[in-house]
């Protein structure tokens, strides 16, 4: 009966390791995915400065932008 129980708690223990590890998983796939967007934010900021710095009009930034974005 004992080793039963026994056998009941690290079955259990188990299945929520899994499901921690399962839920990590999920939570660092979502701050990697918010980490690349920040990342992707700081690059198109650095271009359009650049761009600023070079003299164009805001209407050339924006005929820029959108070639790079095809």
């Amino acid at each position: 009966m004992a080793s039963e129980v026994l056998i009941t708690i690290t079955e259990d223990e188990k299945e929520r390791f899994r499901q921690l590890s399962k839920e990590k998983y999920e939570l660092d796939r979502q701050s990697d995915l918010a980490y690349a967007k920040f990342e992707g934010r700081e690059e198109v900021q650095n271009y359009v400065l650049e761009l600023i710095e070079q003299g164009l009009s805001r209407e050339e930034i924006k005929k820029k932008l959108e070639e790079n974005k095809k």
